[in-house]
C-alpha cells in the first residue's frame, strides 16, 4: 500500500474521532485499579466506543499467516507485555503492575447509501501506560522516559522530515535514559486503514527515510523496556513479551501533518 494524502474533510473526521477517543481511553484508565481484570476494561471499552457512534478497529483485526483474528476492543498489556495483550477474565490487575492500554476505533459508524452496507469510517489509534497504584521507582522512570519519548518524537514532524528524523531522536533520547528501544515493532500511517504505510521505526539515521507530506496522518508509538529490547512472541499468536522479562512500556497518538508543523489528533 502507498503513501495515503488525506483531504482536509477527512482530517477533520479523523480529529473528531480522536478526541472522542481520547476521552474514552481517560475512563477506561480511570478504572483501571488493583482486583480488576482486564477483561471488564475491555468491556468497558468497546460499550464506550459504541456509544460514542464508533467500531472497535482492533476486534477481529487479521494480519496474514496469524490463523486468529484479534478478538477484543482493547489491547491490554502488564508488565514484561510490550504489546497487544489480550484482554481474559482472569488477568487480574494487582498492586505494583504496569499497564499498557492501547486502543483504536472507526468513527464514525454509518450506513452507506448504497445496498445499506457498514461503512467503518476513518481510524484512530493511541495508546498510554499507566501504574497500578504504588509503582517502582524504575517503573516510573521507565513510563515517564517512554511517555517523553513520544513528545520528541512528534517534535520532529513537518513537512519535508523524513521517518528516520523520527526515529533518531526518539532512540537518542532513549539510548541516554539507558532503556531497551523495541526494534520489532514501528509506528505507521492510519485513517483509511489501522495500519497504513510508512513504518516509522522507533530507531533511525535522521534525513533518511520516506519524507513527509501536509495531510499525511501518521501514529508514532515508542515502546521501551528496562532490560533487553529483543521480544517474543507469546502462545497467543498476539501478545508481544520482552525475552528477558523486564518491564515494557508503549505511548502513541494519531496526527497529522500539518503545513506549518503537527497536530496531535487523538486529544481531548
Amino acid at each position: 500500500m502507498a503513501v495515503t494524502i488525506k483531504t482536509k474533510e477527512e482530517i477533520d473526521l479523523i480529529r473528531e474521532g480522536g478526541k472522542l477517543l481520547a476521552g474514552i481511553l481517560e475512563q477506561v484508565a480511570a478504572v483501571a485499579k488493583s482486583g480488576v481484570s482486564t477483561l471488564e476494561l475491555d468491556m468497558l471499552a468497546e460499550s464506550l466506543i459504541l456509544q460514542s457512534g464508533g467500531t472497535p478497529s482492533f476486534k477481529g483485526y487479521h494480519i496474514k499467516g496469524v490463523s486468529r483474528s484479534y478478538p477484543a476492543t482493547m489491547c491490554i498489556s502488564i508488565n514484561e507485555e510490550v504489546v497487544h495483550g489480550i484482554p481474559r477474565k482472569d488477568r487480574i490487575l494487582r498492586e505494583g503492575d504496569i499497564v499498557g492500554l492501547d486502543i483504536g476505533m472507526w468513527w464514525p459508524s454509518s450506513t452507506q447509501a448504497s445496498g445499506g452496507k457498514s461503512a467503518k469510517g476513518l481510524c484512530t489509534d493511541m495508546a498510554v501506560t499507566i501504574g497500578i497504584g504504588k509503582i517502582s521507582f524504575e517503573a516510573r522512570r521507565l513510563i515517564d522516559a517512554t511517555k517523553e519519548s513520544l513528545k520528541i518524537g512528534i517534535a520532529e514532524v513537518k513537512p519535508g522530515a523524513t521517518i528516520g528524523d523520527i526515529g533518531n531522536a526518539i532512540e537518542r533520547y532513549l539510548k541516554k535514559e539507558h532503556l531497551g528501544i523495541i526494534r520489532d515493532l514501528a509506528g505507521h500511517g492510519v485513517g483509511y486503514e489501522l495500519h497504513e504505510e510508512p513504518l516509522i521505526p522507533n530507531y533511525g539515521k535522521a534525513g533518511t527515510g520516506v519524507a513527509l507530506k501536509e495531510n499525511m496522518v501518521i501514529a508514532i508509538e515508542p515502546m521501551a523496556t528496562l532490560g533487553d529490547w529483543r521480544v517474543v512472541l507469546a502462545d497467543d499468536q498476539w501478545t508481544f513479551k520482552t525475552v528477558d522479562k523486564s518491564l515494557g512500556a508503549h505511548f502513541e497518538h494519531t496526527m497529522a501533518v500539518t503545513k506549518d508543523g503537527v497536530e496531535v489528533l487523538t486529544k481531548i
